[in-house]
């Protein structure tokens, strides 16, 4: 009886002490909604969470996310924002797609400009201009998408072809003649049924398919003059379209593993795909910025992305904000991106940052000198315009223009984009 009542005094003692020396509760966490297209994105946004509470012990929160098929996305989020009531405090939104919810003249987004004031002057504009409308920012991306040509170094010592010595497309278009010549492989691969081929082209030119009030103008001289160029290209075998007609087919995959093209021009984002399907290019593929069409002219383009925006339906506006700007805008967060997603930072002062460098597989792959070459052309990554015609405007180069040019061949450039401009503006 004796040693049960000093074991219950003990464990009494121990009890209080505990008690009075224990940690004050930690302050409830703000409960914030997240909605994505991309799971990929919610691997990103958990990190992002873990560092905000770590550095806001005051503000802690939790991210309830959900990933949703691409247009059950888009068609909720627009019947939410329209009702007033159903919308996440944060969402992921397609840059295809952001045009259709900041056109009303009162956005249901919210504006980020205040929240983004010390970080504006190091972020890439042109990758803020496709989320703005009337001098606000409603919309963060994760990359900048900085279009860039992927050659393969093996086939181009082959054919004795220096890569550094490209500097125009006219350039471009000799070597790929002299690799036919010599190896018997086609210098590049366009796609005919996406527009990654033709897009770029256009926008490093200062064209687009849209003007800046947002109406077609697919069929001006330079996309004209820019997709004749491509056809001659495929005429003189100097490309050919690429297998299974767009750069994210299996076949087309497949064919680039065995070696089948000396180079391709995609968004850097592309790195990802040579990674996880074309694993016999390995330390073969080096990266370069896109060539000029005359001297001094601007060598890439931003392609892709998705915009991340704050909601008006949001409870914690200011909160939301913060985190978001927190978490892709900030010189971390935007590191993040790279070492966790693989892209390209959208602020040029993260690609400087020895982490941008630390080994590992983009650097197995690629090498070492990925962000040096992007810090030389920070200022000519051109941006697009981005209105409520994009989407059709996209879907018409996909599907008509570049079938019927370089598909099927049933057209000339001229006619293809002369039609498609007529349905883009018949509305």
């Amino acid at each position: 009886m004796t040693f049960r009542l000093k074991s219950f005094t003990f464990s009494l003692f121990f009890l209080c002490v505990g008690l009075l020396f224990a940690a004050p509760e930690s302050k409830k966490k703000t409960i914030l909604s997240f909605w994505t297209f991309q799971e990929i994105h919610t691997t990103f946004m958990k990190d992002a969470v873990e560092s905000w509470n770590t550095t806001h012990p005051n503000e802690q929160i939790e991210l309830k996310m959900d990933v949703l098929p691409y247009d059950d996305l888009h068609n909720k989020l627009l019947i939410s924002l329209q009702a007033g009531v159903g919308a996440p405090d944060i969402v992921d939104i397609e840059i295809s797609k952001f045009a259709n919810f900041i056109k009303s003249k009162n956005p249901p987004l919210v504006p980020l400009n205040k929240y983004l004031k010390n970080d504006l002057d190091k972020i890439i504009i042109g990758r803020m201009d496709s989320y703005k409308k009337d001098g606000n920012y409603y919309g963060i991306d994760y990359h900048v998408g900085a279009s860039v040509i992927y050659y393969n170094t093996e086939i181009l010592n082959q054919a004795g072809v220096d890569v550094n010595k490209i500097v125009t497309w006219d350039d471009f278009e000799v070597a790929g003649k002299q690799v036919l010549s010599k190896t018997g492989k086609p210098m590049c691969t366009v796609e005919s049924t996406e527009h990654w081929s033709f897009y770029p082209l256009i926008v490093q030119q200062g064209s687009d398919f849209l003007d800046k009030n947002g109406n077609g103008q697919l069929d001006n001289p330079i996309n004209v003059k820019t997709l004749e160029f491509l056809k001659r290209l495929v005429d003189e075998g100097v490309a050919i379209i690429a297998p299974g007609g767009y750069h994210h087919s299996e076949e087309y995959w497949s064919f680039m593993n065995n070696a089948g093209a000396a180079s391709v021009w995609m968004p850097l984002w592309y790195m990802g795909r040579f990674t996880s399907y074309m694993p016999k290019l390995s330390g073969k593929i080096v990266v370069r910025p896109l060539p000029v069409w005359s001297k001094g002219g601007a060598r890439s383009a931003g392609m892709g992305g998705t915009g991340t925006a704050v909601t008006k339906q949001s409870k914690y506006q200011d909160l939301a904000s913060r985190f978001l700007v927190y978490a892709k805008a900030s010189k971390e967060g935007s590191i993040k991106t790279w070492t966790i997603l693989g892209f390209d930072p959208i602020r040029w002062d993260a690609w400087s940052d020895p982490a941008m460098k630390a080994k590992n597989q983009y650097t197995d792959y690629f090498g070492s000198g990925i962000f040096d070459m992007l810090l030389s052309i920070k200022n000519e990554i051109k941006g697009i315009n981005v209105g409520p015609k994009f989407p059709q405007a996209v879907t018409l180069v996909q599907k008509n223009v570049m079938f019927k040019v370089l598909g099927e061949k049933s057209m000339t450039p001229q006619q293809a984009l002369s039609e498609a401009n007529k349905i883009l503006n018949s509305k």
